[in-house]
């Protein structure tokens, strides 16, 4: 095992490839696996696994199993945090990893509504539902186990790993659904092509392990954990983040609550729109999609950068404050039936997605205690997840069918309200050493302590 390092001391160059390395590819595996199911289950599932509902009715359930592991992360945060803060980070990215990639590949092996009936959607909801609990755990897990690693005054740009692991997992799962799409017959796709992508997951997984167990833990948590392991161990993380912090986790909670619900749009419910609606071919809407994902990945390494130049909050701010006014742009680009324009609305829709999350992944860590952080950050991500990702999963096609996409624009500019308005009563953290919070609240947290 390493020796703890410090920030006097911080790890080597060959540490931190190896860091980060970890932490783009592990999170580009377990969101390749959390993503095929939102592509699956915008083109697949409503047919395979809801044969007896009709068009909207299966569409609608479909979206609803999706919607299960937002519901799930909350869960996955508590219960992986707990574990990163007593066993430490890397023993979560292990389980994590392990547990996603079991139940993508069983997903894979389930058979259809026609073969089981009812019991086909039964164990798909709990297979989706094991996945949301290991998603809980991942993001927030790999935010601080590379930001721990990270240099204070480019912890945006290190964050960058886990946040293009992300776009990396996404357009991965969006070229496997289209290769396989384009080589086979709608009918054999629909049969058994669909289920390629899901299996193909346990390859990725074994070297997604493969290289977290080559990493050590961070020093931060080493250091914690040596300077006062019995006092830590003597205390349940969760009743102190609760205790010291519970205002930080919940405005950390809303704080992502504009990213979340454009990306579930309009990364994953537009490429059903586009197909049912619209009437586009799943290829069009798989490549507009994957234009998009690239229109992502710029935003992210955008928000990074500006993350150590302006701070968080200014960064954040922005990418809000275009959320607001661009809810209102989206479904009328898409509506006009061209792909051209369908796609210009949803880049950009990613972009400053991408901009939000990558500063996200940088600051939401660093306003919580090395004692708890682990779970502090696990149970905001995930709280705000829940929400931000599930409610739009399940409303959305009932906000179309009742009051066409205006309906969908006012529920996206009411999330990235309530987003601007928590990080308004968050800190800058810009530059904080996580270090300091093996000892005391760091000072984002101390301004709104009790």
């Amino acid at each position: 095992m390493s020796s703890p390092t410090t920030a006097a001391h911080p790890a080597d160059p060959r540490t931190l490839r190896r860091v980060v390395g970890a932490g783009f590819l592990g999170t580009t595996i377990e969101y390749y696996d959390f993503f095929i199911y939102g592509t699956a289950a915008a083109l697949v599932f409503p047919k395979v696994f809801f044969p007896e509902l009709g068009a909207a009715a299966a569409t609608t359930a479909s979206f609803a199993t999706f919607a299960v592991a937002f519901v799930a992360r909350p869960f996955g945060g508590v219960v992986f945090g707990h574990l990163g803060d007593r066993a430490g980070r890397k023993a979560t990215l292990v389980a994590t990893l392990t547990i996603m990639g079991l139940s993508t590949v069983l997903i894979g092996a389930l058979p259809s509504g026609h073969v089981i009936g009812a019991a086909a959607p039964v164990v798909l909801i709990a297979l989706r539902f094991l996945q949301g609990l290991a998603v809980g755990g991942e993001w927030s897990t790999a935010a601080l186990f590379v930001g721990e690693y990270a240099p204070d005054r480019k912890r945006g740009l290190y964050a960058l790993a886990p946040t293009l692991g992300t776009s990396a997992g996404l357009l991965l799962s969006t070229v496997t659904f289209l290769i396989t799409g384009v080589a086979m017959s709608t009918e054999t796709f629909l049969s058994w092509g669909w289920r390629i992508p899901f299996l193909l997951s346990i390859v990725l997984v074994a070297v997604g392990l493969w290289v977290r167990l080559g990493v050590a833990d961070t020093p931060v948590f080493l250091a914690a954990q040596a300077k006062a392991e019995a006092a830590a161990k003597a205390k349940l993380p969760l009743a102190e983040l609760l205790r010291h912090q519970w205002k930080q986790m919940l405005l950390a909670a809303g704080a992502i609550l504009m990213w979340q619900p454009f990306f579930t749009i309009g990364g994953v419910f537009l490429i059903n729109y586009g197909t049912t609606e619209i009437g586009l071919s799943h290829t069009t809407m798989l490549t507009v999609n994957i234009v998009a994902i690239g229109f992502n990945i710029a935003g992210s390494v955008t928000g990074g950068k500006l993350a150590d130049r302006i701070g968080r909050r200014r960064s954040m701010m922005t990418a809000n404050g275009f959320g607001i006014v661009w809810a209102f742009a989206l479904f009328p680009l898409a509506d006009t039936g061209n792909p051209v324009l369908l796609g210009l609305g949803i880049s950009a829709t990613l972009f400053f997605v991408g901009t939000a999350s990558s500063t996200m992944t940088a600051y939401m860590p660093e306003l919580f205690r090395t004692a708890y952080r682990s779970t502090g950050t696990g149970a905001a991500f995930n709280l705000g997840s829940a929400l931000g990702g599930a409610v739009p999963s399940i409303i959305a096609a009932p906000l179309i069918a009742a009051f066409g996409g205006t309906g969908v624009a006012v529920m996206l500019a009411a999330f990235a309200l309530v987003a601007t308005a928590s990080i308004f009563f968050l800190s800058e953290t810009r530059g904080d050493s996580l270090d300091e919070a093996a000892t005391a609240i760091p000072r984002a947290a101390a301004r709104h302590s009790d």
